[in-house]
């Protein structure tokens, strides 16, 4: 997973927020989104949140805004480099590290109220093994009681339709447009590549650039499984329109210390 996926992610660092219509705006809507599950489920205590899959910073950016203390990782170093950036022009105080989902116990101190993978970044761990590693390791950070929330594409669904592409979306105004498309190559029942193809629109004509990477489809059934063998329960699934979030959310806990529970 981490050298395809790292250099993925670096490639395209620069680039990411050309993928949504407006990223400042997409910022907001997520921390919105997930603010509500979060208090829904640990009320307003929970205030420590590991984004462990920052990229460069479309969710742990809107939660510090919030009032979250946040604490960033991605295995990508231009990714985080880029939402360092992002975070100091937005006077925001978040504390990053470049970090493997696999190692998050080595990479950085502490215990979390939320660890949160957002972004369909779970499915590229390839492989069982690797992802009950980022599973243990993301429960090793979790504090008793403490809620652990990913988004995925619903591959429930694409299993079923083995989608190739998806539609081409033309974003921007006059004169700096770019034009946003997703091929997926599939390479067996489940591993499958990503290309996105980012056009934009230039004085002299247009520029394509192009981004790679590999994916598993991991059904609910199977990451529910996943998350259950590492010792989260209570697991859970929102859709979209139950959540108002774009990819389906899965919500597990760690169980919590009967010796030291407090009330809510």
């Amino acid at each position: 997973m981490a050298e395809s996926s790292r250099a993925f992610y670096d490639r395209l660092a620069a680039d990411y927020h050309l993928i949504y219509e407006e990223w400042p705006a997409a910022i907001e809507r997520h921390a919105v989104v997930v603010d509500r599950l979060i208090r829904g489920e640990l009320g307003a205590r929970a205030r420590d949140l590991l984004d462990c899959a920052c990229g460069i910073g479309t969710q742990a950016l809107g939660l510090a805004a919030l009032g979250y203390r946040v604490s960033a990782s991605d295995l990508s170093p231009r990714a985080v480099a880029r939402a360092t950036r992002e975070a100091r022009a937005r006077r925001l105080d978040i504390a990053f590290y470049v970090a493997d989902m696999r190692a998050l116990e080595r990479a950085m101190p502490g215990r979390f109220d939320v660890v949160l993978a957002a972004d369909n970044a779970l499915p590229h761990l390839l492989t069982d093994e690797d992802l009950a590693a980022a599973l243990q390791g993301i429960a090793q950070k979790l504090r008793p009681g403490a809620l652990f929330l990913a988004s995925v594409r619903d591959y429930d669904e694409a299993l079923v339709s083995r989608p190739v592409t998806g539609p081409a979306r033309v974003l921007g105004e006059e004169g700096q447009r770019r034009i946003v498309q997703q091929i997926w190559e599939w390479l067996d029942e489940r591993r499958y590549r990503v290309h996105i193809f980012i056009t934009r629109q230039r004085t002299h004509g247009w520029r394509c650039d192009h981004h790679v990477g590999l994916y598993r489809a991991l059904t609910r059934a199977e990451l529910t499984a996943a998350l259950e063998a590492a010792g989260l329960g209570e697991v859970r699934w929102l859709m979209p329109k139950q959540s108002g979030f774009h990819q389906p959310l899965v919500l597990a806990r760690r169980a919590e210390d009967r010796t030291t529970a407090r009330p809510r």
